[in-house]
C-alpha cells in the first residue's frame, strides 16, 4: 500500500489483514522525509528508537487505536528519552526532559511509534516581534509544501504558517500518519490553513499541557494534525484524559468516543454563524478583509452548508471590533532588523507576556535537564552571547516578559485577564450563541484563532479549497467551526460531514509518491 494520504483507519487495516508491517509503514514515511525534507525543513530530530518500536508492534497482536501508527511531535513536547524537547531554540540545544509529557505517555499506550520532532516558530512564536513563521534558530525555516520558494533573505514566499509549522508541513508532505502541535493563539488552526489540513484545537483542559514547554496557561494547549477529520477525532479518543498534573483538566467533559459523532448527515438542522454583516463594515473585522479570491471560497463554503441542511445566521460577533482592546494589550518596541515595522511600536498581548515568564521558569525548573538554562535571564543572556546565531530577528518579547515579576501579582495582568474573558466569553462568543441560537460559528481560515483562544474554547479546522491572487499559484486554505466549552463532539460532526461533501484537500504536487515496492511487506 501507499502511505500518502493514507487515514489511520486504513493503516490499520493494512496491518490487521497483513498487507504490510509496521516496519515496512515506518521505512516509507521516512523515506519521504530522506528525499523531501531537505527542501521543506519540517523534521527537526528523528527518533533513534522508532525503528525497535516498529519491529515490536509487528510482533504484537494486540490491535491498540494507534498500533503501530508513526506520529510526529512539535519540539516542545518532551519525550523523556534521547531526543531533545528544544523549542527550536539554540539556548536549549541538548535540553531533555527529565519524563515524557503526558499526551506522550497516552500515544505509547495507544501503540505510536514515535518517529521523531518537527520544527517550530522559535519558541511557538513568542521570542520575537515579527518572527518569520516556522523559523527557529537551531531548526532554521520551515517552508510550506505549496509554494516552498525562498526570497533572496531565505524567508518563505509563501508562509508554512506558526508556530506549529513543521508539524503542518508534515503531515501535508505525507511524512507521518498525523502529528501533534500546539496552540497558544492561532499556532494549530494558523498553519492548518497555510498547508491545507485539518487540525482541532481543544478546549483548555481537554488535553494536558504536562510537559509541553508553554507560553501562556490560561490559553496553551495541544492538539491533533492530521488529514482527515476522522484522523483527529481517532487522536482525540487517545488524548483527552484527566491528568493530575495539569489542574484543568480534572473538570473536563468528553464523551466515550469522539469517533461515535462522525456523521455526513451531520448539518443537518444545524444552526450555524457567519460573524459578517456587510451592512456594517465597521465590525465585519473576520470576513470583511478577505480577497475577493477567499471571499469566493468562503461563498462556496457557506452554500455547501446550506446544501448540507444547515441554516446560516448572518451577524457580527459584537465585540470583535475591541477584541484585546481596553487594558488587554501592552506596547513593546520592534527592533526586529529585518522587520518593515522596525522601531515602531507594536501591540501584544498582555496576559501571554506576564504568563511567559511564570509558566516558562517553571517548566525549566520541574522537566528540562542537560541544560544550563534555568530561568528566562539566562536564556536571553545566552541569545545575546551567540547573537550571530541566536537573535536573527532579536528577542523583543522575551525582554518585555523579563521585566515583568513573574509571579502573576500585577494588578494589570489580572486585569488583562478579566478583560479577555469578559470580551471573549461573557460579551463575545457567549453572548453571539446565545443570542442567535447557534451550534458553531464559522470563521474563514484562522481568523477567529484569537477570540476562542482568549475565551479558552475550541475549533476544528477543516480544507475548504485554494484561494489566491495575481500570478501566484492558490494555496490551500480552510474554514474553522468554533464553539463553546467541550463541544468537540458537535464540531468534528459539522467539520466531518462538511468534509465529506467537498473533499475539498489535495496534496502538494511538488512532492508526489514514491514507488509502492519499499513499502510493501517482504
Amino acid at each position: 500500500m501507499r502511505i500518502e494520504e493514507a487515514t489511520i483507519e486504513e493503516l490499520q487495516g493494512a496491518l490487521c489483514r497483513g498487507e504490510t508491517t509496521a516496519s515496512a509503514i515506518l521505512e516509507a514515511y521516512c523515506a519521504r522525509i530522506d528525499l523531501y525534507d531537505g527542501t521543506l525543513g519540517a523534521v527537526r530530530e528523528r527518533n533513534p528508537q522508532a525503528v525497535a518500536a516498529s519491529f515490536k508492534a509487528a510482533r504484537t497482536r494486540s490491535r491498540r487505536p494507534l498500533e503501530g501508527i508513526p506520529i510526529l511531535l512539535k519540539d516542545n513536547i518532551a519525550t523523556g528519552d534521547s531526543l531533545q524537547t528544544s523549542a527550536g531554540s539554540l539556548a536549549l540545544e541538548g535540553a531533555k526532559s527529565r519524563r515524557e509529557a503526558s499526551l506522550v505517555s497516552l500515544l505509547r499506550e495507544a501503540g505510536a511509534i514515535i518517529l521523531g520532532k518537527t520544527n517550530l516558530t522559535e519558541f511557538a512564536n513568542i521570542l520575537a516581534l515579527d518572527m518569520p513563521a516556522g523559523y527557529s534558530s537551531l531548526g532554521g525555516q520551515v517552508r510550506n509544501p505549496y509554494r516552498p520558494g525562498v526570497d533572496e533573505k531565505g524567508l518563505p514566499l509563501a508562509s508554512p504558517g506558526g508556530s506549529s509549522s513543521g508539524s503542518a508541513v508534515a503531515v501535508a508532505a505525507s511524512f507521518a500518519a498525523a502529528a501533534i502541535g500546539t496552540e497558544t493563539s492561532g499556532s494549530l488552526l494558523s498553519p492548518a490553513q497555510a498547508n491545507g489540513i485539518v487540525t482541532l484545537k481543544p478546549t483548555v483542559g481537554l488535553l494536558s499541557r504536562a510537559g509541553i514547554i508553554p507560553i501562556a496557561s490560561s490559553q496553551d494547549t495541544a492538539g491533533p494534525m492530521t488529514q482527515s477529520v476522522r484522523d483527529a477525532a481517532i487522536l482525540l479518543d487517545v488524548l483527552a484524559a484527566p491528568d493530575p498534573l495539569d489542574p484543568a483538566t480534572l473538570g473536563q467533559k468528553r464523551p466515550p468516543l469522539y469517533t461515535g459523532f462522525l456523521d455526513k448527515e451531520g448539518l443537518k438542522g444545524a444552526r450555524i454563524g457567519i460573524p459578517s454583516d456587510p451592512e456594517d463594515p465597521a465590525n465585519d473585522v473576520y470576513f470583511g478583509p478577505l480577497s475577493p479570491s477567499e471571499r469566493g471560497l468562503m461563498d462556496e463554503a457557506q452554500e455547501a452548508l446550506q446544501d448540507l441542511g444547515a441554516t446560516l445566521v448572518r451577524a457580527n460577533l459584537p465585540t470583535a471590533g475591541w477584541i484585546g482592546g481596553p487594558a488587554t494589550e501592552m506596547a513593546i518596541l520592534n527592533t526586529n532588523p529585518h522587520s518593515r515595522r522596525r522601531y515602531r511600536k507594536e501591540r501584544l498581548s498582555l496576559v501571554l507576556v506576564y504568563e511567559l515568564k511564570h509558566d516558562l521558569e517553571a517548566y525549566l525548573r520541574d522537566w528540562a535537564e542537560g541544560t544550563q538554562m534555568r530561568s528566562l535571564a539566562d536564556i536571553i543572556l545566552f541569545n545575546k552571547d551567540h547573537r550571530d546565531g541566536a537573535l536573527r530577528f532579536g528577542q523583543d518579547v522575551f525582554l518585555a516578559a523579563e521585566r515583568t515579576r513573574g509571579d502573576l501579582s500585577e494588578i494589570e495582568y489580572r486585569a488583562a485577564r478579566a478583560m479577555d474573558l469578559k470580551s471573549a466569553r461573557e460579551e463575545g462568543l457567549d453572548a453571539h450563541l446565545h443570542r442567535h441560537r447557534l451550534d458553531a460559528i464559522l470563521f474563514p481560515g484562522a481568523r477567529g484563532a484569537a477570540i476562542a483562544a482568549k475565551a479558552g474554547y475550541p475549533s476544528v479546522a477543516v480544507p475548504a479549497g485554494f484561494a489566491g491572487e495575481g500570478d501566484g499559484e492558490p494555496l490551500p486554505t480552510t474554514v474553522a467551526f468554533t464553539g463553546r466549552a467541550w463541544s468537540e463532539p458537535q464540531l468534528l460532526r459539522f467539520a466531518y460531514a462538511f468534509e465529506q461533501a467537498t473533499r475539498a484537500r489535495r496534496p502538494p504536487s511538488l512532492f508526489p509518491p514514491l514507488s509502492s515496492g519499499r513499502q510493501e511487506r517482504r
